[in-house]
């Protein structure tokens, strides 16, 4: 079988953002690599073409998965037209592509949209499953939420097969450093480095359902493997804050923390009297969600997919390639 894999990237230089796939390149000769902008929509559906007809006459099932967007929750209010373009408009295009191919390659063609617990926002009830009402709070969210829909639609209107995955946060050591999981382990290694002081933080006492991406990629696959498209929650149904989060990983490597002050003020010492976390106003969201606990018994039912990695698995792994 061959791999291929469309990155899109409107700014930066591509070739300085695949290094998580650049063992990929090196080991599978057949792995395949097109740049393109997920907004240009000739580019998408040129490359979905010609993708379908590297494999004519023997095509069994064609996967595109749609794992692009500006994924970023607080900078998504600070760009947030190009937030919905990429992630809402985005996603039309390529369904839009999909719905372009013959006939004959389309009903091979299988469909999945990387969706979000975000979508969730100001909980409405918890746990959250596919039944829960939506309450984006972020222009993210709100981006997402038309994906979603129009994931839906095209799958009802054109009998495009289409699925949405409602993934929980999902971690692991290739996370980017910009979010805060990957930032407190990264910092907790630099700070074991002397290469820094301490760690700034925003709201640490947000509460989330925290899973392993290996699993939920293997929860991508199963979906586009099923008889029938649907949309499912994945999750591991586990809450964790990032308080609790930040104290097992520094645990992890002897470093006790004990949290003095409150608010904007508040600090964690460790056993030695360092400063190690201050918590820093610039990285609160304008809107904060507070909680968020997945409801996963639908895919456990229909797909049989179970997490297989704990909380303190995700946290060591993470810890021991950081630290």
């Amino acid at each position: 079988m061959t791999c291929i894999i469309t990155c899109n990237f409107r700014k930066a230089n591509p070739e300085h953002a695949t290094a998580n796939i650049d063992h990929l390149r090196e080991k599978h000769p057949r792995f395949k690599l097109f740049h393109g902008d997920l907004l240009d929509s000739g580019v998408i559906s040129i490359k979905l073409h010609e993708i379908a007809a590297m494999f004519a006459g023997r095509l069994r099932q064609l996967e595109v998965y749609n794992l692009a967007a500006l994924s970023q929750v607080k900078v998504s209010f600070e760009c947030p037209e190009y937030c919905l373009l990429a992630n809402g408009l985005g996603t039309l295009k390529i369904l839009e592509a999909v719905r372009s191919l013959a006939p004959h390659v389309r009903e091979k063609t299988r469909f999945y949209q990387a969706s979000t617990s975000e979508l969730y926002g100001s909980v409405l009830e918890k746990p959250q499953s596919e039944m829960t009402p939506f309450n984006p709070v972020s222009p993210y969210a709100a981006s997402k939420l038309y994906a979603y829909a129009i994931v839906k639609d095209y799958r009802s209107a054109y009998g495009i097969y289409a699925c949405n995955g409602i993934l929980f946060n999902h971690e692991s050591p290739r996370r980017g450093m910009d979010f805060v999981t990957r930032k407190i382990t990264s910092g907790l290694g630099k700070i074991l480095r002397n290469e820094s002081m301490c760690i700034e933080l925003g709201n640490i006492d947000s509460i989330r359902d925290w899973g392993h991406a290996r699993d939920y990629v293997n929860a991508m696959w199963l979906m586009l493997q099923h008889n029938q498209a649907d949309d499912y929650v994945v999750s591991t149904g586990e809450t964790h804050s990032v308080r609790e989060f930040i104290e097992k990983a520094f645990g992890m490597r002897g470093l006790y923390l004990k949290w003095q002050g409150s608010g904007l003020e508040e600090v964690a010492v460790d056993q030695h009297g360092r400063t190690l976390i201050r918590i820093n106003e610039r990285f609160f969201r304008p809107n904060e969600v507070d909680y968020l606990e997945g409801d996963s018994s639908k895919i456990q039912r229909i797909l049989n997919w179970r997490p297989t990695c704990t909380f303190n698995d995700l946290v060591t792994e993470m810890v021991d390639r950081d630290a």
